[in-house]
């Protein structure tokens, strides 16, 4: 990956953060200068959310948005039998585990395999990447509720000394470290489209879309932002999507910066194809942004080569990991867009994917653990192995001498 001639869009400053509640208010929208960019007047909407007809490419409903979102937010299933369970029930129930015990075959769990992959691992230095929502902290119904337990914080804070960690994530990259509150750590929110670090030639070099900063205690840092042309249109695009789901029962809009997302967990799935619709019609004004679908959330981005695996690319080049045969690579995600950071690994044979997911998915990963409480035993079972691997050398160490 040739970092210096890739993506040069110019990064002159670290912009002000985002406001803590990212909630927007339902203003007016302000116009964006560009040409191809003309604004969404909210007032041609209604509650059918369409402005074309049936059967129209134009609708959801037959250009594959609204199964595309259906697909993207599966129903957690809770296999568990209960006394007042009929057999209609239990039919589905054991349909249901078969279901998953043969999904399992594909992804086996990386906690009973964790021996297997240390083996392949063995003598090799582990870098760590984490999603955050649903792979650190479980999915809630607000967004802003999705707190990690002071019991996994300690485990990343302590596995971070030992192997270079970074949390990757679609929620800003302000937002991310203010929900983590771990130091040393890198971080990259924005889907990798805002990344932050030590300020180090080691970390990010010369890169044109590299400038050192100082974090708010005065530290001086090193961010990374290869789409920071697109922060207005981004900021316009969140404000028409407040503007056009307001009436929206559960609908809520987040800025992430470099990206804008709108939550349908809390919305009746009758009312999918209106949220889906005005966020499809607001982007036909928008040709250099996108739509790419998450657990239950639309999230509209810019159109630029760049992704989470991408990220992952970029920190394990600017690491100085790349060119090294002793270095593998692990990410652990749940949602679909992490899905190109297993993809790359698995291409580039540089580690291993782990999905997170209690339901049978399919995935570039290799393996899979059913919910954050797995993935904070498969950390605390690398920071065990480390541990002893370190013991056992200091002993033999002094054994030595």
């Amino acid at each position: 990956m040739d970092l210096k001639s890739s993506h040069v869009s110019p990064v002159l400053t670290d912009p002000v953060p985002v406001n803590k509640s990212r909630l927007g208010i339902h203003s007016s929208v302000f116009s964006y200068s560009q040409q191809d960019s003309t604004p969404a007047t909210p007032g041609k909407y209604t509650r059918t959310g369409s402005r074309k007809g049936v059967g129209n490419l134009d609708d959801v409903r037959s250009n594959g948005w609204l199964d595309a979102m259906k697909a993207s937010s599966p129903p957690r299933k809770k296999l568990v039998k209960g006394s007042n369970t009929t057999n209609t029930q239990l039919t589905h129930f054991d349909s249901d585990i078969e279901d998953y015990n043969s999904w399992m075959r594909d992804y086996p769990s990386a906690l009973d395999s964790f021996d297997n992959l240390i083996d392949r691992a063995k003598d090799k230095k582990i870098a760590l990447f984490l999603d955050y929502d649903g792979t650190l902290s479980p999915i809630v119904d607000d967004p802003d509720s999705a707190f990690m337990s002071e019991a996994m914080r300690a485990t990343v804070r302590d596995v971070a000394k030992y192997f270079p960690t970074a949390i990757i994530s679609g929620r800003s990259r302000d937002q991310i470290i203010e929900l983590v509150k771990l130091r040393h750590l890198y971080y990259a929110g924005s889907h990798g489209m805002d990344i932050i670090g030590p300020a180090c030639e080691a970390l990010f070099g010369n890169h044109p879309n590299c400038v050192k900063s100082t974090d708010h205690q005065g530290k001086e840092i090193t961010v990374f932002q290869p789409a920071k042309e697109f922060l207005p249109m981004i900021d316009e695009v969140f404000r028409t999507l407040v503007e056009i789901t307001k009436d929206i029962k559960g609908a809520k809009v987040e800025n992430h910066k470099f990206c804008a997302s709108v939550h349908y967990r809390n919305v009746d799935e009758s009312d999918w194809i209106t949220v889906g619709q005005r966020v499809h019609d607001m982007l036909k004004n928008y040709p250099r942004l996108r739509s790419t679908h998450g657990r239950k959330v639309l999230e509209v981005r810019p159109v630029i080569d760049w992704n989470k695996g991408k990220a992952v690319e970029f920190l394990l080049e600017s690491l100085g990991l790349t060119e090294r045969e002793d270095v593998i690579a692990i990410y652990i995600g749940d949602d679909k867009t992490d899905e190109d950071a297993f993809k790359v690994l698995r291409e580039n044979k540089r580690g291993y994917g782990i999905v997170v997911s209690s339901v049978r998915k399919e995935s570039n990963a290799f393996y899979s653990l059913r919910d954050p409480s797995d993935v904070m035993k498969f950390l605390q079972l690398l920071l065990n192995c480390k541990t002893q691997q370190d013991t056992h050398q200091k002993q033999s160490l002094s054994l030595a001498l």
